[in-house]
């Protein structure tokens, strides 16, 4: 499975893959199929950083 780091710590994070789409600006389905195949560093990271700054979010609800 191709970017499956980033699958991981959305699962660990709980946080869901359409919350990421959202603060990207994407629609959750594109999202998905950007995922199929694995994305360049700079990109993955930005995207961890997402998860967990959405995890955070959700923490001090």
């Amino acid at each position: 499975m191709s970017n499956k780091d980033i699958r991981e710590a959305a699962k660990n994070r709980g946080v869901c893959l359409w919350q990421i789409a959202e603060r990207l600006g994407m629609n959750d389905g594109n999202f998905s199929r950007k995922l199929r195949r694995e994305l360049p560093t700079h990109e993955q990271e930005k995207i961890i950083e997402i998860i967990d700054d959405l995890a955070k979010e959700k923490e001090g609800r």
